[in-house]
């Protein structure tokens, strides 16, 4: 019987093995919330996972009451605590004596459904994106007004292009109220008639990039009309405000870079613009003078007579035709003149005067009725070689 032991000596031993180890006297976890129940004494119930497995914890009131935040299933955290075991149940536990927030795990999970939900709502399309101009005159910069970003973006434009005028719009790119900044200094900066707009910081941890990543900046920029560069000042992982910007920087330095051209090659491009330039009003030249040696040595040049010579032989040969068709004209009118005169010389009265009749007329009217004059009458008589006035005496009829 000496051999078998109770189920609470073992049970205290194994409690005894656990509160003797150090490695057990203090452990931070992380993990997630689940099961979460506060007791009316004010002690905290609740229970850590991951992926793996779980541990049931306990956090007593005297160190329940120095949490300043709300506990909620779900919740990522970062606890310390002793691990020993509760003896009527045997099972071994964690007693919480500190516990925060796993801010990297929340933000995380923020971010991910964030990115997810402007993602479907088609914030991050290709054909929203703005083209950013190549030879800006105005550039706006948002960001903090001191501090290595704003040094590396004002040298990089002063270095490369200098003839381009930088706006700061001084703005605080971390804490709590510093989304409501950069969204005012976005709407700001949309009204100066800017080329384009850089807006960002140096880099940081997550929780000092997070208002790069809050929902309100991501839709002051999808509305800003001016096109605008995301500069967070990191290399491999993408904010909000990277997927929703027109184009994207690893760095601030490298988005001053992506704004303005460098001077050098500029300087390149015109000279070689302007080597292409000589050589193409060369060539116009050459190609022009060999044009006026060929007029030059034109027949035409050479014996400009011969331009009238051939006009004033066109013109002699035109005129002849066109005396040639004058006669025709005329001859045919000749004929009909000559035949419709002999038909006038037939009912010509004139030609009956001639011979010896005359024509008796009354208020310049033809006689020819005895009924047509009365006595007293002052009548004309036409003959051939004039006219006579007689007054009627006498009328009779046949």
């Amino acid at each position: 019987m000496n051999e078998y032991i109770t189920v609470g000596a073992l049970t205290r031993y194994i409690k005894y093995r656990l509160d003797n180890d150090p490695n057990l006297q203090e452990v931070c976890l992380k993990g997630e919330i689940s099961n979460f129940k506060k007791h009316t004494r004010g002690h905290f119930y609740f229970t850590i996972k991951d992926e793996e497995s779980r541990i049931n914890a306990i956090m007593f009131a005297s160190n329940a009451s120095k949490v300043n935040f709300e506990i909620q299933d779900g919740m990522k955290v970062l606890v310390k605590g002793k691990v020993s075991v509760f003896e009527q149940t045997g099972n071994y536990q964690i007693y919480v004596s500190e516990i925060k927030e796993d801010g990297i795990g929340n933000l995380f999970e923020l971010y991910e459904k964030l990115k997810k939900d402007l993602e479907k709502e088609g914030l991050f399309k290709p054909e929203h994106k703005k083209p950013i101009p190549r030879i800006p005159k105005r550039v706006g910069v948002i960001t903090a007004p001191t501090g290595a970003a704003v040094r590396d973006i004002m040298s990089t434009i002063n270095r490369r292009y200098p003839l381009c005028e930088v706006i700061l719009f001084p703005s605080l790119v971390q804490g709590k109220d510093a989304k409501d900044d950069i969204v005012k200094n976005i709407k700001l900066a949309d009204t100066y008639n800017l080329d384009v707009i850089i807006c960002g910081r140096g880099g940081g941890s997550i929780e000092d990039l997070w208002a790069f990543n809050e929902e309100i900046v991501a839709r002051a920029i999808y509305a800003c009309e001016t096109p605008i560069i995301s500069a967070v000042g990191h290399e491999i992982d993408f904010t909000i405000a990277d997927f929703v910007a027109d184009r994207r920087a690893e760095t601030p330095t490298a988005a001053a870079e992506m704004c303005v051209p460098n001077k050098t090659d500029l300087i390149s491009v015109i000279n070689q613009m302007e080597k292409r330039l000589n050589k193409n009003i060369l060539s116009l030249i050459d190609s022009n003078r060999l044009k006026l040696n060929k007029l030059k040595e034109s027949y035409i040049l050479k014996n400009p007579m011969s331009i009238y010579q051939i006009k004033e032989e066109k013109l002699s040969n035109d005129i002849d035709r066109l005396n040639t068709f004058i006669k025709v004209v005329l001859d045919k009118k000749t004929i009909k003149y000559d035949h419709i005169v002999e038909k006038l010389e037939v009912l010509n009265p004139l030609n009956t005067l001639k011979r010896g009749y005359s024509v008796t007329k009354k208020d310049n009217k033809v006689i020819s009725s005895i009924k047509d004059v009365k006595v007293n009458d002052e009548i004309r008589v036409d003959i051939k070689d004039g006219y006579l006035i007689s007054n009627i005496k006498e009328v009779k009829e046949n």
